[in-house]
């Protein structure tokens, strides 16, 4: 396996064929950040103090979408519901914990389960944080260790032997490697179902070398010795790499999910990668993101394969907190133009970059400023590769194909926003209604509203922003338009109890 270094030296992108209708059907390739801003890409901000060179390739050969949705502020739920199509708040709101059960239900209908239906090979490699079954594999006669005054489980308390059960293999994937959660123990590889080491030892960050910036936020637990949480992503690129590689002389077509651990805190950018923004170690960890992209692309290139291959790019949600610090001391912004960061309901927090490749069908250098949100991957794919969803799959998921092939101006003309329960924002057209107090969840900051000229919050129980005058949502209008805000609220109750908003399922109720 080739270094990392000389992977990304390779890459200067396939050159872009005549638009031509392509082999069917095509590779997909799904490339999946972790906590990246929309300001943090130079080709979508102007100003950002990081280079991006992989990631504005592949917008170049490419269409930009420009306003482009998670369907929410955090890990777990966005994920759920780019693999489902179906709105994460439809059946929970916050994350998988430490540990934590699957939140697939084993007759949901999957993404990669749709795929495999049509002959795909399926694989994931990184960051899953969609449970497991780890309950299974609990020694019932070890308890916790108390850890700091906590019960803490160790190596101990597991049989590290034993396969774990309801993972990526139980719903739509061939092949699973990755560390599941870069901050949750257990601190050891898994292939499939299966621990690549057994964990032998507890967690201790002092053993790490230091960060330069944030917090480790590493939850205590089984860790394998010598674990450097600094190799995961190089890892984790090398491997998908290897995959694609070994797909070059396969005649069937494969789906490849690759959730990157990066730039989520702990951010940990390799020696090489130190310094090479003006962001910061962020930059830094952001900059060597889309080295791994770079290097997953030069891959698809040397392999013959990038032809014949949809690649999609796009973020679980906006950045974590110490965006706010970054702001003032660096003078990057990652949410540019938008408010508000990961947990939040304003655009910051969901507001997010969506790239998508597809040579010979998509118009290179083209780009969107129609709604458009991940939770359509699911029957857009399902287009593309003639699969039909029944009606109790992909409940939410509009076809964006038309869009994409540049047939139509727009799919969706309304998406509700959610990151935890009882607090939503709902976009209609240009209009945003936040339906709360405020959009806030992560930690509000006072000097960063004030030199960005934020309106102070004025008495109503919701805000209302003009997306298309005021893309920062600087400006609440709710108090001018009390109409306005009912309608968008009775149309948001609606779209909630009704347990769907696709297109295809409106019909069939007709």
């Amino acid at each position: 396996m080739p270094p990392l270094t000389s992977l990304i030296l390779a890459f200067a992108g396939p050159s872009t064929p005549a638009f031509q209708e392509p082999a069917s059907p095509p590779n997909v390739v799904v490339l999946y950040a972790d906590d990246l801003g929309y300001g943090d890409l130079s080709i979508l901000n102007s100003e950002s103090k990081i280079p991006t060179p992989h990631l504005d390739q592949l917008a170049k050969e490419g269409l930009t979408l420009r306003d482009g949705h998670s369907s929410s502020g955090i890990c777990s739920p966005s994920r759920y519901a780019l693999l489902t199509g179906r709105y994460h708040w439809r059946d929970f709101h916050g994350i998988v914990g430490v540990y934590g059960p699957s939140k697939f239900e084993a007759e949901r209908l999957t993404l990669p389960e749709m795929l495999q239906g049509k002959g795909y090979a399926t694989a994931c490699i990184g960051k899953w944080h969609l449970g497991w079954d780890w309950g299974a594999l609990r020694r019932k006669d070890v308890g916790p260790r108390t850890v700091d005054g906590r019960p803490v489980l160790g190596p101990e308390a597991f049989d590290w032997s034993q396969p774990i059960p309801d993972g990526p293999l139980a719903h739509g994937f061939d092949h699973y490697f990755g560390d599941s959660v870069i901050n949750f123990p257990p601190y050891t590889w898994i292939e499939d179902d299966r621990v690549v080491e057994a964990p032998d030892a507890l967690m201790d960050s002092k053993t790490w070398k230091p960060l330069r910036e944030g917090n480790w936020e590493c939850r205590p637990g089984a860790m394998v010795t010598g674990w450097d949480p600094y190799a995961n992503l190089s890892t984790l690129t090398e491997r998908a790499v290897a995959y694609v590689e070994g797909r070059a002389e396969q005649a069937q077509p494969f789906f490849l999910y690759v959730p990157f651990p990066s730039p989520h805190a702990p951010i940990l950018p390799s020696e090489e990668f130190t310094a090479v923004s003006k962001a910061g170690a962020y930059g830094d960890y952001v900059a060597q993101t889309d080295a791994a992209c770079g290097a997953i692309l030069a891959a698809l290139g040397s392999a013959g394969l990038a032809s014949n291959t949809l690649v999609i790019f796009s973020s679980d949600n906006g950045p974590e907190h110490y965006a706010y610090a970054r702001d003032k001391d660096l003078e990057h912004w990652s949410s540019e133009p938008f408010r508000g960061l990961k947990r939040d309901i304003y655009e910051g927090g969901h507001h997010v970059p969506f790239l998508v490749r597809w040579p010979g069908r998509i118009e290179p250098g083209s780009e969107t400023h129609a709604l458009v949100s991940q939770v359509d991957l699911m029957a857009t794919l399902a287009s593309i590769v003639g699969a039909e969803l029944p009606a109790d799959a992909a409940e939410d998921s509009h076809d964006l194909l038309p869009l994409w092939l540049g047939q139509t101006e727009a799919v969706r003309s309304s998406h509700v926003h959610n990151t935890y329960a009882n607090k939503y924002a709902f976009r209609q057209g240009p209009w945003l209604l936040v339906d709360a107090k405020n959009g806030y969840t992560s930690k509000r900051n006072p000097g960063w509203e004030e030199r960005r000229g934020i309106e102070p919050d004025g008495d109503e129980l919701a805000e209302l922003y003009h997306l298309g005058e005021d893309p920062g949502q600087r400006q609440d209008l709710a108090a001018g338009k009390p109409e306005r805000v009912a309608a968008m609220r009775a149309e948001l109750q609606r779209l909630r109890d009704a347990g769907f908003s696709a297109p295809r399922l409106a019909k069939r109720e007709r």
